[in-house]
């Protein structure tokens, strides 16, 4: 098979492609979404408002990609990989914690401004949206195979609900020596509690 070089101007395309994205999602989470025009997305960008369309249709584009490759991730996450329930649920844990540090700004861009996605986006990503959610309940409703479909909801919810919250944590709280592992003690102690060790 033949490998394919992209030659500088496919290079070039996806490097802009990518730095559009990045001042993007400082700038919603800034500014919020519809406190950003696309001049000034293009200003941050280092190109001129109008090219922008060169790469997106527009801002209703630019946070749906935003917030479809963070889905992507997050989903991949929670996909089975044939461990053991409880090893597939702490690696899922684990690596939503560590994502949520590391893009704090995703994480807050999709906690305000999902609500925001016009269609066709909107309606796509709620599926998705769906998805992830029946995913993540189906790690917790596997390592805790007793527990009823309601309460497995709750649970879901309230583990993500404790991951998540770390986008608006003051610096002084992120300041905290291994910040993770004591985000992931708190995490699994709640998600566990009586039900069995979190250890």
């Amino acid at each position: 098979m033949r490998t394919i070089v992209p030659g500088p101007c496919y290079g070039a395309a996806v490097g802009r492609h990518r730095t559009i994205l990045d001042a993007a999602a400082t700038a919603f989470h800034e500014k919020g979404f519809h406190g950003v025009g696309v001049d000034e997305l293009g200003k941050r960008a280092g190109l001129s408002g109008p090219s922008i369309y060169r790469h997106f249709s527009g801002k209703d584009e630019i946070l749906a990609t935003l917030l479809n490759e963070a889905m992507d991730e997050l989903l991949a996450a929670t996909r089975p990989t044939g461990e053991d329930p409880d090893t597939e649920l702490r690696r899922a844990i684990r690596h939503h914690i560590d994502f949520a540090l590391e893009n704090r700004q995703l994480v807050t861009l999709h906690q305000r401004e999902v609500r925001s996605l016009a269609e066709p986006w909107s309606k796509a990503f709620t599926r998705r949206r769906g998805q992830y959610t029946r995913s993540w309940e189906a790690l917790v409703a596997a390592r805790f195979p007793g527990l009823p479909a309601p309460t497995v909801a709750a649970t879901t919810q309230a583990c993500l609900g404790t991951v998540f919250s770390v986008a608006v944590w003051p610096e002084r709280a992120l300041a905290a020596p291994a910040v993770a592992e004591l985000l992931l003690e708190l995490t699994l102690h709640g998600l566990y509690g009586d039900r069995g060790s979190a250890s």
